[in-house]
């Protein structure tokens, strides 16, 4: 199935192109993207001291140099021989805006970013990318190894929006052969114990109560019921905590979408899922972004 036709992978001319490339041709033959963008965005193009003493050749200006080495880069792996592959330099004062920009020019239905885990590097770019990318987002982890997920983790409200989410999951995860779990945060409100209910008791009736908005969601919109995990949430911050259930249930991917307030192409991440950004470096992520003002998410998503 085709889910997406083009996409935009970000490249840092560091150590992690090679990690990202190696894991984005796995997806990419999985997606079935036709046209892949790869760029890379930075203050100064200038090129670096240490690339220049293994590449003396290297005399033209910093974008056709740069261009040149991510080419000869590529030349190195085994992409699928109808992939349409384009490379592309650019400099900018503010490299997020920059990069953020060229997605929009471009077109593209899906952006591939990687996250450090123990190299260099902040993962800023990356970050605020997840944040104001106009379309979907997806998250490549340093130190997991290639290959398609077989757990994936849905973070669930029960909302009208939390819907197409799914409904995605369950495709996706029908077609991998993958496991899907759902995952809901609850805690217990302030002002609990002028109930005269302990915590733990009232834990226990918010508990019960997202079960029954699981059931009522469910129900409502025809979804499969699979095991839905509650996870009461203390204190830690709500990323954090999401994280660290996605590592006790061996998932192997975070799948999220941003809440549309707007019909803006640009939509900002939810709360929730910006924080999830925030703390999250060790596990894959995709986040689904509604891309376009006119036609609607899942029919862009589906179209043939």
């Amino acid at each position: 199935m085709k889910y997406f036709y083009k996409v935009m992978i970000g490249l840092d001319l560091t150590e992690m192109d090679d990690i990202l490339i190696k894991k984005t041709i796995i997806i990419l033959k999985f997606l079935g993207i036709d046209k892949c963008y790869f760029v890379h965005v930075a203050k100064d193009l200038a090129i670096p001291q240490e690339i220049l003493d293994n590449h003396p050749e290297l005399l033209a200006p910093g974008d056709e140099s740069i261009e040149a080495l991510i080419h000869e880069k590529l030349k190195q792996y085994d992409f699928p021989p109808s992939m349409d592959i384009e490379v592309f330099a650019e400099e900018g004062a503010h490299p997020l805006d920059t990069f953020v920009r060229w997605a929009k020019i471009k077109d593209v239905d899906l952006i591939i970013m990687g996250r450090k885990e123990t190299l260099e590097g902040s993962g800023s770019l990356a970050k605020g990318v997840a944040k104001k990318a106009p379309c979907s987002i997806l998250l490549l982890q340093e130190k997991r190894p290639p290959g398609l997920p077989k757990k994936i983790m849905i973070p669930t409200d029960f909302s009208d929006h939390t819907d197409l989410i799914y409904d995605f999951g369950e495709r996706i995860s029908e077609e991998l052969d993958a496991e899907l779990i759902p995952v809901h945060l609850y805690d217990v409100p302030h002002g609990y114990s002028k109930t005269g209910k302990s915590y733990e008791e009232f834990a226990e009736i918010m508990k019960e109560n997202a079960k029954k908005d699981y059931q009522r969601f469910i129900n409502k919109f025809g979804h499969k019921e699979l095991e839905c995990h509650f996870i009461l949430y203390e204190g830690d911050t709500q990323g954090k905590a999401l994280v660290e259930e996605g590592q006790k249930l061996g998932a192997d991917m975070i799948l999220l979408g941003s809440r549309g307030k707007t019909k803006s192409a640009a939509i900002l991440l939810g709360s929730v899922a910006e924080k999830l950004v925030m703390a999250n470096n060790v596990l894959p992520m995709l986040i689904f972004k509604k891309k376009g003002e006119t036609m609607g998410f899942f029919e862009a998503l589906f179209k043939v």
